[in-house]
């Protein structure tokens, strides 16, 4: 039954993800803006935000026992960059494999990602670094804290900036076919973009926390600790249904909007929530999360170097998932 469950409401988030991709590439071309902010910011960001809720209660939860709750906090923290980086970059490759082969190119425009990954990549060494300061030295963690804040305030301007040559240099993000809600009838303007984009993003929520539940109720089946859970259950509940946004933009040939969705989202998950991480958890270097942060950085560090080394291929990405059954064959065995 709870299989059933989980197929369910995977199928919600798949109907979910067509109608918010939908919709923001409406968005993004009525707004005249760049496929790396329609994909690093907009989509990022906006998939990003529910499950940026899991870790903050968890953190906040004035219930049940703190350290538990702590654990979950950190878990849940690491663990989106962490599938983000591998996983979900895998899953687009088998997205395309059929059609492009070990070989193919992956086309992302290649100054926005490597900012995004520039970015990321300073701000986790960052959080790297914190799980070795001592917590006496708290006005140092503070000041790491406030420096990954910023550096995503930076980020953000730079990414706004670079809109405007990239529109002029053909990389406008244009809508591959017409809005849902107008083959109901309904008018094409702003207001009906917005509509069409919340209720993909409510859809996406709902089948997110159908998914969790689905999850939780399997969990005590495969008895692993809260902290480890939440490192590889969550993100995948939580993120990794959100992200069929970058499959389905992949197999349409819109790499950049793909790899934005993504990048822009470990750029989110690698800033402000771990400056939450550090400031309010024990933040220490357990085995779990050192492995989960250092396959972490080696798998952003390879997509940067494949990317700049001659152009991304369909196979680099599954470095990147080997990268992840790496980690899960570390941590179970």
């Amino acid at each position: 039954m709870i299989f059933l469950e989980l197929l369910g409401f995977l199928l919600v988030i798949l109907v979910a993800a067509e109608i918010f991709v939908n919709a923001l590439e409406h968005l993004g071309e009525r707004l005249k803006i760049s496929e790396g902010v329609t994909g690093s910011l907009f989509a990022a960001v906006g998939t990003a935000m529910p499950e940026t809720l899991v870790p903050l209660l968890a953190i906040f939860a004035t219930t049940g026992n703190a350290a538990t709750n702590e654990e979950i906090g950190v878990g849940a923290i690491l663990g989106a960059p962490l599938m983000l980086s591998t996983l979900s970059l895998c899953l687009m490759s088998v997205a395309v494999l059929k059609r492009r082969g070990l070989q193919g190119h992956l086309s992302p425009e290649r100054t926005g990602l490597k900012r995004d990954l520039d970015f990321f990549l300073m701000a986790f060494l960052l959080a790297f670094v914190a799980m070795f300061i001592p917590h006496g030295e708290g006005w140092v963690r503070g000041a790491l804290a406030f420096a990954m804040v910023l550096i995503y305030f930076v980020y953000v301007m730079m990414t706004l900036r670079a809109s405007a040559k990239l529109v002029e240099d053909g990389h406008a993000t244009e809508a591959s076919s017409p809005m849902l809600l107008t083959r109901l009838g309904l008018p094409q303007n702003l207001l009906f973009i917005m509509v069409q984009l919340a209720l993909g993003l409510a859809l996406l929520v709902a089948g997110a926390k159908g998914f969790i539940h689905g999850v939780e109720e399997a969990a005590p089946i495969i008895g692993i600790s809260a902290l480890l859970l939440s490192l590889l259950i969550i993100p995948i509940a939580t993120e990794l249904p959100e992200k069929v946004n970058s499959i389905l933009w992949i197999r349409k040939r819109k790499d950049t909007l793909a790899f934005g969705n993504i990048t822009g989202a470990m750029v989110f998950q690698g800033t402000l929530l771990p400056a939450i991480g550090i400031s309010l958890t024990p933040w220490v270097p357990q085995k779990e999360v050192l492995l989960g942060v250092l396959i972490t950085l080696a798998a952003a560090f390879w997509l940067r170097w494949a990317a700049l080394s001659g152009g991304l291929r369909v196979w680099h990405l599954f470095v990147n998932g080997a990268l992840y059954v790496t980690y899960l064959t570390a941590v179970l065995l």
